[in-house]
């Protein structure tokens, strides 16, 4: 080492003492070389280029790896980051595949309809014990359901993300608004199972009830002061309710007359879900203009039948056209839930009405005639009334991943110890509902990516 630095220091000094021009062909000399490596480094366009399918090959993979990973592995995923504000899930400029197209907008929002149940081992949210809103029949829990295998489970799109639930990202919307739920008992059952999300955060006081079976109901979230009310509305239009004890088994239905318990609330509402479905399966005489233009299951009447599905329609349709006369410059959003379907393999009296422990899969269970019915008439109904003003129409489009959840019911257990009788007791079963918590919690999932978007 000390001799090298001596003679370094010799040899800069004897280039200086070079006559000048042979100095400065040196320095050109040295600079060439210099100049080559440079540009080959730093040029983008004398840069190698990727393999065109690297890319793609990587995004491709992650989707398989996810796919066919264990339960156990997928407890130590974290949920997908929220969505960006007004984005519904996206970030700006992009696509829910990451393209953009030429002019710079993003394509349509997720279809959450389309996709596939996984397994997943998070717990949910709440238990049937920690929440104290959850109607008795569907608190399966609580209740003794020995299995809990349709607690882990997710809706998972096949196109894009459904992030998990954030009751943190829902009361922040939910501040200072006033959202309701109207219609049959799955509007209900949907309610329930929001304020159960949301109590796991933050505490709901019940404010108002009235009604049969609480059937209007209403709670205040006060340090956000956001209010959720259930509206009991089961055809939205107005109904001369059957009362069976009376001798009443039909329904009277007035298609041009509107449910005035919740439709003249509705200004004092800045967001409401509307769900029904199944009480127009239940026997029905369908009036129009002060004249009966229809019945459904009415034989005892003597009256020519009427298939359901024509009321279900009209009934729908007016009622949006309705909010929309009535609302259509106030900037609201009008949620409508699909049809959810009910799973009974047996007798509603007897053990085995839903025995089911697993969703099924696409190719196992298709939706029947009723199911794609409803379900295209509500699709059909709002999207009459998209973008036509500030007052936005959206629909929660679950009936698919519903209709492959069959383990998901209350079935034996809407009461406590439903066996106690013996295994041939009479047992009453429920495969309508939903369990709580349950698959019906995935249906405010889509509601939060709506409410946000």
């Amino acid at each position: 080492m000390g001799t090298n630095f001596p003679q370094s220091h010799h040899l800069q000094t004897t280039h200086l003492s070079l006559p000048r021009k042979q100095f400065l062909s040196y320095v050109l000399y040295a600079l060439l070389p210099l100049a080559l490596l440079h540009y080959l480094l730093f040029n983008p366009l004398a840069a190698p280029k990727p393999p065109l399918l690297a890319q793609p090959q990587a995004r491709e993979a992650a989707p398989s790896q996810h796919r066919h990973a264990p339960v156990n592995a997928l407890e130590e995923q974290l949920p997908p980051p929220p969505p960006a504000p007004g984005r519904g899930g996206e970030a700006l400029g992009e696509t829910q595949g990451g393209d953009v197209s030429a002019s710079g907008s993003a394509s349509p929002p997720c279809d959450y309809s389309d996709g596939e149940w996984v397994p997943d081992a998070r717990p949910p949210l709440y238990d049937g014990t920690s929440c104290g809103t959850i109607k008795d029949g569907q608190n399966c829990m609580a209740h003794g359901r020995p299995d809990t295998g349709y607690l882990h489970w997710r809706w998972r799109p096949r196109r894009c993300d459904l992030p998990a639930f954030s009751p943190e990202a829902f009361l922040r919307w939910l501040r200072n608004r006033h959202l309701a739920f109207v219609g049959d008992s799955m509007a209900r059952n949907q309610g329930e199972s929001l304020l159960c999300l949301l109590a796991s955060r933050s505490r709901p006081d019940l404010v108002y009830r009235d009604g049969e079976e609480n059937r209007f109901r209403r709670w205040v979230f006060r340090e956000h002061n956001a209010t959720v009310s259930i509206f009991w509305s089961p055809l939205l239009v107005r109904v001369a309710e059957k009362a069976e004890h009376a001798g009443v088994r039909h329904n009277n239905v007035f298609l041009d007359s509107f449910d005035e318990r919740w439709m003249s609330r509705l200004g004092g509402i800045d967001a409401a879900v509307l769900s029904v479905g199944h009480w127009f399966l239940i026997p029905g005489v369908y009036h129009d203009g002060g004249r009966v233009v229809g019945c459904h299951d009415c034989a005892d009447l003597n009256r020519t039948e009427t298939a359901f599905f024509g009321a279900f329609k009209e009934a729908v349709r007016r009622t949006l056209a309705e909010v929309a006369r009535r609302h259509g410059a106030d900037s609201k959003l009008v949620a409508v839930t699909t049809f959810s379907p009910a799973h009974f393999e047996g007798d509603w009296d007897k053990a085995g009405a839903c025995p089911r422990r697993h969703p099924y899969r696409e190719d196992e269970k298709g939706l029947g005639y009723t199911e794609k019915e409803m379900r295209r008439t509500v699709l059909e109904a709002v999207a009459a009334h998209a973008g036509a003003g500030p007052l936005r129409f959206a629909a929660l489009d679950v009936t698919r991943l519903a209709n492959l959840r069959p383990d998901g019911h209350p079935g034996p257990y809407m009461r406590s110890d439903p066996f106690a009788g013996g295994p041939d007791a009479r047992v009453q079963n429920d495969c309508v509902h939903w369990c709580m918590p349950g698959p019906i919690d995935t249906f405010n999932e889509i509601l939060l990516q709506t409410v946000a978007g």
